[in-house]
This record gives structure tokens, sequence and C-alpha cells, in this order.
């Protein structure tokens, strides 16, 4: 399915400004029909997976404890 770029830029949470320059970069494939520039939404489905397992990776992160230094020793 093919977006605008304002729906694009909302779709991803980043400026119009920043989804342009990526356009122009070659980093995101457009297609410009004479009156406005076209984005096929699909591309986008390996970022999102990516975006999520990083999440999830985050949260793992954060829920682990610090396991006890090795080196520390009790010498009241």
């Amino acid at each position: 399915m093919y977006k605008t770029l304002e729906e694009t830029a909302i779709e991803l949470g980043m400026p119009e400004d920043q989804v342009l320059r990526y356009i122009y970069e070659g980093r995101i494939r457009s297609v410009y029909d004479g009156e406005q520039l076209l984005i096929n939404s699909s591309q986008f489905s390996t970022y999102f997976d990516q975006l999520e397992r990083i999440k999830e990776e985050i949260e793992i992160w954060r829920n682990t404890p610090i396991p006890e230094d090795i080196d520390v020793k009790d010498e009241d």
C-alpha cells in the first residue's frame, strides 16, 4: 500500500524532513506520481520487526539483576 510523505512520517514517528532526507539518500524507496511522493509501506516491515526485537532486548537487559562482584569480600 502506498502512502504519502506525511502519512509515512506519522507511521514511522519521524519528522517529514528526516523521511524526505532518507528518500534523497536512497534509504527509503519512493515513487513520484507527478504531484506527490508515494512510499510503499511494505518496505518497513523489517524495520518494525527489528525495532520490536530491540525493545524486547532492552527490557530484558533492564530486568536482569546485576550479579555480585566475585572480588568483594566482607572483612568487617
